[in-house]
């Protein structure tokens, strides 16, 4: 039995001539004509083992055989549709048609991961270029030859043979070789420590909103600032054993509140039984009031300093002098002590100054706007 060619002059000659006469008869006739259609058909049906023949060149490439006769196909109908009789043949412009669809579908679509054209394209001549190399040579070739080969650089050789790569990426499913047959994914990455810590750096974050204002700046200067326990005191003007003591309290408080389901509020779970109480004492010199202060102001030793404080103004002195020597912090709720002071004081007809403050006390009833009732 002998093997047909593969592409018979005869039947080229045959759609040609069929291609011929489907152009004289729809010459003139709109596309929905019934005349046209039926032409069109009997033309696609002529030209269709045509089509065949040239997917058929393709294959062994990856791509199942059925979907490139579907693509030679509807590169046929292309062909069909801007067929021009004056251009030349039929076959030849159908080949160019039908393969230049074939590549098409084999760059756009047979690609596992998508890489631009010109690296396709790179990739392929590289591929080409190693393949004629390890023949000649007997051996598989260096960068450097095939860069030569191909005139390109050696840095984009070795891109293009990673490229190569993406046009069947393994599946992260594969069984590993061996006996194992591990999925690949199991192979790939590792634990990840700082995953496993979201939780805590949550819970962190929440219980830090449950601190004093002091004993999140201390926190935040230590931990975050990288400062000693010496500048933070320096910056808030108080010993650095202090500053031990409370940030050891926190961290003491936090540990105990992460470990509990419900955790303490910062006053009953965290205050020692050598806190820092404020001392108040209150002197009459003449017609004024001298009253000294000292240890820490914040909201639970401020009820006292305002009591204090209106408690020396229901007297109607002309001056109540406010001694901050011994004050080593304020907040909020101190201030508000001062300027509720301040009210009583007006409607008295008082002069209140505070007096003797530390840099850090200073900085903080300055920005609050007490500047004008503080002494030099």
């Amino acid at each position: 039995m002998t093997r047909a060619s593969t592409r018979p002059s005869e039947d080229l000659a045959q759609i040609d001539t069929v291609a011929v006469t489907y152009a004289d008869r729809v010459a003139g006739l709109e596309k929905t004509d019934a005349v046209r259609r039926t032409e069109r058909d009997r033309l696609v049906a002529a030209a269709m083992p045509f089509a065949g023949r040239l997917a058929r060149r393709y294959r062994g490439r990856g791509e199942p055989l059925e979907d490139l006769e579907q693509v030679a196909r509807l590169g046929l109908l292309k062909a069909v549709n801007g067929y021009d009789p004056a251009r030349g043949s039929f076959t030849g412009y159908a080949a160019i048609t039908i393969t230049g669809e074939l590549r098409r579908h084999f760059r756009d679509r047979t690609w596992g991961v998508h890489v631009p054209r010109r690296m396709q394209e790179m990739s392929l001549e590289v591929s080409r270029a190693v393949g004629e190399l390890t023949r000649e040579l007997s051996r598989s070739p260096t960068i450097a030859e095939v860069a030569h080969r191909t005139g390109v650089g050696e840095d984009d050789v070795l891109v293009a043979l990673e490229t190569a790569t993406a046009y069947a990426p393994v599946s992260l499913q594969a069984p590993t070789p061996g006996d194992s047959g591990t999925p690949l994914a199991d192979l790939i990455g590792g634990l990840d420590v700082d995953l496993s810590a979201v939780d805590d750096r949550v819970t962190v974050s929440s219980l830090l909103c449950r601190l004093p204002v002091r004993e999140r700046r201390i926190l935040a200067m230590r931990f975050y600032g990288n400062h000693t326990q010496s500048d933070i005191a320096a910056e808030l003007g108080i010993s650095q054993m202090h500053v031990s003591r409370l940030l050891s309290r926190a961290l003491t408080w936090l540990r105990e509140a992460m470990l509990s389901d419900a955790p303490h509020e910062w006053e009953a779970g965290a205050a020692p039984p050598d806190r820092h109480e404020l001392a108040i004492r209150t002197l009459p010199r003449g017609a004024a009031v001298h009253v000294e202060v000292g240890g820490e102001i914040d909201r639970d030793t401020a009820p006292r300093l305002r009591e204090a404080l209106l408690s020396a103004l229901r007297g109607r002195p002309d001056e109540v002098r406010v001694d901050f020597g011994g004050v080593s912090f304020v907040d909020a709720a101190g201030i508000g002590a001062l300027l509720c002071a301040l009210e009583a004081a007006r409607g008295t007809g008082a002069r209140l100054t505070v007096a003797r403050t530390r840099q850090y006390v200073r900085q903080a009833l300055r920005v609050a706007g007490l500047g004008p009732f503080l002494t030099p």
